[in-house]
C-alpha cells in the first residue's frame, strides 16, 4: 500500500492533521480494494507550525478556538490536494470561518459528538487568490501529476463546467466549509465512499456507486448540517454553505495565517 508521511499536533485544544510530504495517494480502485478511503498512515513527523496572526477581519474567527474537539487537516496548506502543491494564500494550516457560521457549526459538532463522531475539517474560508491559483492550474494542460488520484476520468479543463471548481467560490465569502466525520474513539475517518476532493460521479451525494452503509454515513453528516442551517452541494458530499451567511456578495482575499 502506498503511504503518506503525516504529523499530528494539538493546537488550542483541537487536533491539527497536516500532510507534510506526499509519496502518492491511493487511487479510487486501491481505496475500494483495501477498504481505506483517505486514512492517515506512515511515521509521525514534526514541523514548526506558523503562529496565528490574530489579525482577522471583523466577523471572522479561527475555527479551532470555537470547536476545539474537531480535527483540522487543511489540505491546501500542503501538497496533499488535487494540484499537488501548497495553494496561494495558505500561509498556515488553520481553518478560518465567519463567526455566525462557526456558531452554527459548533452546534453540529456538539450534536454529532453525542453520537460518537467528531468533525474533520479540510477547508473553510478560501482567499480569492487561491481560487485564481485553481484557474491558472486548470489552463496548464501539461500539468497532469494528480490526475490519477483526483480526476482520473475527467479533463481538468472541464472541472469548472462540471461544477467541481468555481472561478468565484463561496468559500471566499467565509461561510462555506469542506468537512467529513471521524470516530471519537479512534480518530479514524468514517467511510463516505469517496475521498475529499475526488472529482467524479462517486462524489455526488446521491450517487449509486457507493454502498448503503456509505450512503447512510453521508446522510448522518448532511442531516446534522442541514438541521443547523447549512445547505449541501449535490456534486460534493463534503461541501456545505451556511444559508444565512453574513457576507453573501462579498469575496475576501486576506491570507490564511
Amino acid at each position: 500500500m502506498k503511504v503518506h508521511r503525516w504529523m499530528s499536533r494539538r493546537i488550542t485544544g483541537g487536533i491539527l492533521l497536516l500532510t507534510l510530504t506526499l509519496s502518492c495517494l491511493l487511487t479510487a480502485g486501491e481505496a475500494s480494494a483495501s477498504g481505506v478511503t483517505s486514512q492517515k498512515s506512515g511515521a509521525a513527523v514534526q514541523e514548526s507550525i506558523p503562529a496565528k496572526k490574530n489579525s482577522l477581519p471583523d466577523g471572522f474567527v479561527y475555527l479551532d478556538e470555537v470547536i476545539p474537539a474537531a480535527q483540522y487537516e487543511i489540505r491546501y496548506y500542503s501538497d496533499h490536494n488535487f494540484i499537488g502543491t501548497r495553494i496561494d494564500g495558505y500561509k498556515a494550516p488553520y481553518a478560518i470561518f465567519t463567526r455566525t457560521a462557526a456558531a452554527a457549526l459548533k452546534k453540529v459538532s456538539d450534536e454529532l459528538a453525542k453520537k460518537g463522531y467528531m468533525l474533520r475539517i479540510y477547508d473553510a474560508y478560501r482567499p480569492q487568490k487561491a481560487v485564481t491559483h485553481f484557474v491558472t492550474w486548470s489552463q496548464d494542460s501539461s500539468d497532469q501529476k494528480m490526475k490519477k488520484q483526483y480526476y482520473p476520468k475527467l479533463d481538468k479543463r472541464n472541472l469548472f463546467k462540471l461544477g467541481f471548481i468555481a472561478k468565484k467560490s463561496g468559500h471566499s465569502r467565509g461561510s462555506t466549509i469542506d468537512l467529513t466525520l471521524a470516530y471519537q474513539k479512534t480518530g479514524a475517518l468514517v467511510d463516505m465512499g469517496s475521498p475529499f476532493d475526488f472529482f467524479g460521479e462517486i462524489s455526488y451525494y446521491n450517487t449509486p456507486l457507493i454502498s448503503k452503509t456509505q450512503q447512510a454515513n453521508r446522510k448522518i453528516l448532511k442531516d446534522a448540517m442541514v438541521k443547523h442551517g447549512f445547505k449541501p452541494y449535490a456534486k460534493e458530499w463534503w461541501h456545505f454553505t451556511f444559508i444565512k451567511e453574513p457576507y453573501p456578495k462579498q469575496y475576501f482575499n486576506f491570507n490564511v495565517e
